[in-house]
Formats: structure tokens, C-alpha cells, sequence
């Protein structure tokens, strides 16, 4: 897939590139993974807004989700760390991710972005990746907890920001040597697969048999 999206990235730039120079546009390929990835962020985030909902309403409440002492969305919900800004963090998710769907569909309608553009999204996914890191080590080692619709807001947050940092690469917004480029035409998938596989890792390291018990 990567490197079909890749050429296909290629060929369209070059296309549009004779027409307005600066402005660069994406694939199909891209943009459906920018609005499926951005879509699986927003399912995950309205649902834990309800049940944030739900459980303001009735701190009794238990969240579908939460299906034993290890895979518990309200011990989530009712930690501190899940209103990082003062407010409940899916609110952003909300937010930042409809603007990714966003991208995407703009993007499918034949939109071309400036450098400066691609590079301020990138810098988004970048903080996404960032914040989601930060609240996995937080769920793992503070809270002792896992959500499992945060766990799909991460995966679609890593699988973003490690498409849309390859895309900025290739294209030259970004510097990287030439080697780094060719790898990214051809194995763009293997960065998100060995990220992703760290953190089940980490999860299977801290926990082992309890997720399913």
C-alpha cells in the first residue's frame, strides 16, 4: 500500500506542480487514511464524551468498555490525567480529529496545501502522537488502567502522523537524506506496525494474563 500510495503521490504532484507551483495535493490512497484514521478518532472520542457524560451524572456508572480491574474505562475517566487542559481530553480529540477528516475529504475533492500547511499538520500530528504517548505511559504506570477506545485513538493517531511525516519527507518539506526518502516510498508501513508493536508489547509486559481475566 505505502508504495503504491507513493506513487501515486508522485505522479499527482508533478501533475499539479506544472500548474501551481508550491502547492501540493495527495493521493486517494492518503486521502482515505487521513478521513478512516481521522473517523476512528472521532468514534472514539464521542463515545468516551457519553460516558464521561454518564458517569458526571452518576459516578456509579461503568462505562461498556470497562471489563475488568485491568481494562477499566472509568478508572480512566476519573483520573486526573484524563482532563490534561481542564477539560475532558476527548473534547479535543472531538476537535482535532474531525479536522483531520477534514484534510482528508479536502483532499479527495482535489484540494492542493502550500508547504507551510502541510508542515503546521504535521506539527499537529506530531503533538497527537506526542500527547498520546504521554497518556499511554500514564495509563500503564500511573493509572493502572487500560481504555480501549483510547487504544484505537492512539493507533489512529500513530497511523497519521507516521503517513503525514513521510508524505512532508518525500516531498521535500522536510529534510532527510536520500536514503531516508527511499525507504519511505517503500516502507512507510513498517514505522507505524513497529510502533503500534511496542506499545502491545509494553501493554503485554505490563500486564500478561490479566487483560483477560
Amino acid at each position: 500500500m505505502s508504495k503504491t500510495m507513493s506513487a501515486k503521490d508522485d505522479a499527482l504532484d508533478d501533475q499539479e506542480t506544472r500548474h501551481a507551483p508550491g502547492s501540493v495535493g495527495g493521493s486517494r490512497a492518503f486521502a482515505l487514511l487521513l478521513v478512516i484514521t481521522g473517523a476512528a478518532g472521532v468514534l472514539a472520542s464521542w463515545i468516551i464524551t457519553l460516558d464521561k457524560f454518564e458517569l458526571l451524572k452518576d459516578p456509579n456508572f461503568q462505562p461498556g468498555c470497562s471489563i475488568n480491574p485491568v481494562v477499566a474505562c472509568g478508572s480512566i475517566m476519573k483520573s486526573e490525567q484524563a482532563e490534561a487542559f481542564g477539560f475532558p481530553n476527548p473534547m479535543l480529540g472531538l476537535v482535532t480529529y474531525g479536522i483531520v477528516i477534514c484534510v482528508g475529504m479536502s483532499l479527495l475533492a482535489g484540494a492542493r496545501f502550500p508547504r507551510w500547511y502541510w508542515l503546521t499538520f504535521n506539527a499537529g500530528t506530531l503533538f497527537g502522537v506526542g500527547f498520546c504517548t504521554w497518556l499511554m505511559i500514564q495509563s500503564l504506570y500511573e493509572i493502572n488502567a487500560l481504555c480501549l477506545w483510547c487504544c484505537l485513538a492512539w493507533v489512529a493517531t500513530l497511523l497519521m502522523f507516521w503517513y503525514v511525516t513521510s508524505f512532508t519527507i518525500r516531498k521535500g518539506f522536510l529534510p532527510a537524506p536520500g536514503w531516508a526518502k527511499s525507504f519511505l516510498t517503500d516502507f512507510t508501513w513498517a514505522l507505524p506496525v513497529m510502533h503500534i508493536g511496542v506499545i502491545a508489547m509494553l501493554i503485554l509486559t505490563r500486564w500478561g494474563a490479566d487483560l483477560w481475566a
